[in-house]
C-alpha cells in the first residue's frame, strides 16, 4: 500500500480554497501511484474555526466538501478531518471527525475523544467528546484512525485525560495508525511531536503516520513537519516533511514497516523562530488580502528586526516605513534606519515630529499647570507617531506592523495607542534578548541590519539621554525573571529559590501584572513559544495577584 501525506496550508472559513487544494493533492497523489492520501485535522474548513461552528451554514459547507471529496475518492482513499453534527440530543451538537472516503463512500469515521482546553486550545467549548473506537478496514489492512490529542495520553500517562482512545483500538490489532493533527508551532513544539509519536509507536508495536497544517490563522502558526515513524528498532522516525511548506510525499508501506531509514528536519530555535514569522506575516496578509505592510523605522532593533522579516515576507515592493525623528533622537538612529531601509530596498519617508510635539505641548500648556516633563510628554510623541503611522495606513491602505518585543509587552514598556499600535505584533512573543539572536541570525551572512542599531544600548529616545535601563532591569536579567514566570508559570517564592533578588522579583512580576490592561487592547501576537500573550494566557485585569 502508498500512502501519501498532503501537508498543506488551510484558510479558515475557504471551503471552495481548501477543497480545491485538497483535490489538487488527491489528483497528484494519484498520479503517484497513491492508494491513500492523507490531510489535516478539520481540513475541510480550516484550524482553529472557533465560534464559526455555532453557524448552521457553516457546518453544511463543511459537508458539502465531504461530498465533493467523496466524489473524488474513486480509485483513491482519503482521509480528511472535518466537523460532524452529533445525532443525539444529549451532549455537544458536533464532532471533530477523520473521515476515510473511498471509491465514492465513506468507510468509516473516528470521533475525536480528548478535547484540549488549555493553552490556545478551547475544543470541549463545541465538540462531544467520542465514547466508541473502532479500527477502519482499507486494502485488507486495518487502520487506527485517530486526531490530534488523541495520541498525547499514551498508556494514561496524561493526568488532564481519563481515557487513551489508542488502547481502546489495539484489541482489533491494526496494522498502522494514521494521526490526523492541527499542530501550532513553538520553538519546542517540534520536538515535544517527535517525543510523543516515537512513544506511541513504541507501545504499540505499529507503525504511525502523522499529518499536520502548515501555514498561519492570524496568531497561530502552523509548522507541518509531518512524521512519518517506523516500528523497527523500537521506532524509528523514518521521515519528517519540511517546516513552513506545503508539500506531498509518498510512501511504501512495507518500507516503512521495514524501517533503517532515519530522515530528520535541522531544529535551530532562531531559525525556526525567524521562519515561523516569516509566515505569519506573509499568511496574515494573504489571507486578509492585503498588500503592503507600514511600521516605523527608528533605527533601533526591533524595528529594523521587524522590517526585514516583513521584506521577507511580502517583498520590498510591499513595505514602506516612516522615519519620525524627535528633538530626542540621535543622528546615528536617523541615519541607521535610513541605511536599512536603502539596504533593503523599501520606501520611506522621513516625517520630524518636533513641531508637531510642540504644538501638543503648546495646547496643553495652560491646563498642565506649569507641571514639570514627564512620562506624559513622552507618551505624547509616541502617540503622534502612531497617528501619523495610522494616517498613512488609512490614506493608503498599508497595514501597520507592530514592533514591541515580549519583555517590553510583558512589564507595560509601551505607550497605548502609540507604539502599541498595529494590525499584527511581529515581535510580542521574542523577548529582547531573542531579538538580538535574530538580529545575529539575519546578519549570519552578511550586514543587513547595521551593526550599530545592534550594538548601542536600546532606548526609546523619548527624553535626552534616556536608555531602557533607567526604567528597567537589564534585558538578560529581566528575560530571565519573565520566562520563569510567564512560560514556566513560577511565583515569586519560586523565583527567589532560583536565586533572582527578591526585590527585583517583586517589581517585576508587579510590572507584569499592572500592565495585563495594555495587552488585553494589543495587536494579535504572532505565537512561536509555548505561552504567548493573547488566547494562550488569559488573566484578569483587575486580579489583585502579585500586584
Amino acid at each position: 500500500m502508498k500512502i501519501a501525506i498532503a501537508q498543506l496550508n488551510y484558510h479558515i472559513g475557504n471551503f471552495e480554497g481548501n477543497l480545491q487544494k485538497m483535490l489538487a493533492a488527491v489528483e497528484s497523489a494519484k498520479t503517484q501511484g497513491a492508494d491513500l492520501v492523507c490531510f489535516g485535522e478539520l481540513a475541510v474548513c480550516g484550524y482553529p474555526p472557533r465560534d464559526f461552528l455555532e453557524f448552521d451554514d457553516f457546518i453544511r459547507q463543511s459537508y458539502e466538501s465531504i461530498k465533493a471529496l467523496r466524489h473524488a475518492s474513486r480509485g483513491i482513499g482519503i482521509v480528511v478531518g472535518a466537523p460532524t453534527r452529533n445525532p443525539f440530543l444529549e451532549g455537544k451538537d458536533l464532532y471533530n471527525s477523520a473521515y476515510l472516503l473511498h471509491e465514492g463512500q465513506v468507510v468509516g469515521v473516528q470521533h475525536k475523544a480528548l478535547l484540549p482546553t488549555y493553552d490556545i486550545f478551547d475544543e470541549y467549548r463545541y465538540f462531544e467528546p467520542a465514547s466508541e473506537f473502532r479500527t477502519v478496514a482499507f486494502m485488507g489492512k486495518k487502520i487506527a484512525l485517530s486526531v490530534c490529542e488523541d495520541i498525547w495520553n499514551v498508556g494514561n500517562e496524561n493526568p488532564l485525560y481519563t481515557i487513551c482512545p489508542l488502547d481502546e483500538m489495539m484489541h482489533e490489532k491494526p496494522d498502522f495508525i494514521i494521526n490526523i493533527s492541527a499542530s501550532p508551532f513553538s520553538y519546542t513544539q517540534a520536538e515535544e511531536r517527535i517525543h510523543v509519536v516515537r512513544t506511541n509507536v513504541q507501545r504499540y508495536g505499529i507503525p504511525m503516520f502523522y499529518v499536520n497544517h502548515v501555514g498561519a490563522q492570524t496568531d497561530i502558526i502552523f509548522d507541518g513537519g509531518s512524521l512519518v515513524f517506523s516500528a523497527a528498532d523500537g521506532g524509528q522516525l523514518y521521515d519528517e516533511m519540511p517546516y513552513f511548506e506545503e508539500g506531498l510525499r509518498l510512501y511504501e508501506l512495507e518500507e516503512v514497516i521495514r524501517g533503517g531509514r532515519e530522515a530528520g528536519q535541522p531544529k535551530d530555535k532562531i531559525r525556526l523562530i525567524h521562519d515561523a514569522l516569516v509566515v505569519g506575516i506573509r499568511d496574515y496578509f494573504q489571507k486578509l488580502n492585503f498588500k503592503t505592510a507600514i511600521l516605523g523605522l527608528s533605527g533601533g532593533i526591533d524595528s529594523a528586526v521587524t522590517a526585514v522579516l516583513a521584506v521577507r515576507a511580502l517583498g520590498k515592493e510591499h513595505v514602506r516605513v516612516l522615519l519620525m525623528p524627535s528633538q530626542f533622537s540621535s543622528d546615528h538612529s536617523v541615519n541607521d534606519a535610513r541605511q536599512l531601509a536603502e539596504h533593503l530596498g523599501i520606501q520611506y519617508d522621513i516625517i520630524p515630529i518636533k513641531p508637531i510635539f510642540e504644538t501638543f505641548e503648546q495646547t496643553l500648556q495652560p491646563h498642565f499647570q506649569g507641571a514639570p516633563f514627564n512620562v506624559t510628554e513622552e507618551n505624547i510623541q509616541a502617540r503622534v507617531r502612531g497617528i501619523l503611522l495610522m494616517a498613512m495606513s488609512n490614506k493608503f491602505g498599508h497595514i501597520l506592523l507592530n514592533t514591541t518585543n515580549k519583555s517590553e509587552m510583558a512589564v507595560g514598556y509601551g505607550t497605548l495607542y502609540g507604539d502599541m499600535c498595529g494590525g499584527i505584533s511581529v515581535l510580542g512573543d521574542v523577548y529582547k534578548t531573542e531579538v538580538y539572536q535574530l538580529a545575529a541570525f539575519i546578519n549570519k551572512d552578511g550586514e543587513v541590519i547595521p551593526r550599530n542599531s545592534i550594538t548601542k544600548p536600546p532606548s526609546a529616545e523619548l527624553r535626552p539621554d534616556q536608555k531602557d535601563t533607567d526604567s528597567l532591569p537589564p534585558y538578560e536579567v529581566l528575560d530571565g525573571v519573565l520566562y520563569q514566570y510567564i512560560e514556566r508559570r513560577q511565583g515569586p517564592r519560586e523565583l527567589v529559590e532560583i536565586g533572582f533578588d527578591e526585590a527585583l522579583v517583586r517589581r517585576v512580576l508587579k510590572l507584569v501584572n499592572t500592565n495585563e490592561f495594555k495587552r488585553e487592547q494589543a495587536a494579535p501576537v504572532l505565537r512561536v513559544s509555548s505561552k504567548a500573550f493573547g488566547m494562550g494566557r488569559r488573566m484578569p485585569i483587575v486580579g489583585k495577584y502579585l500586584s
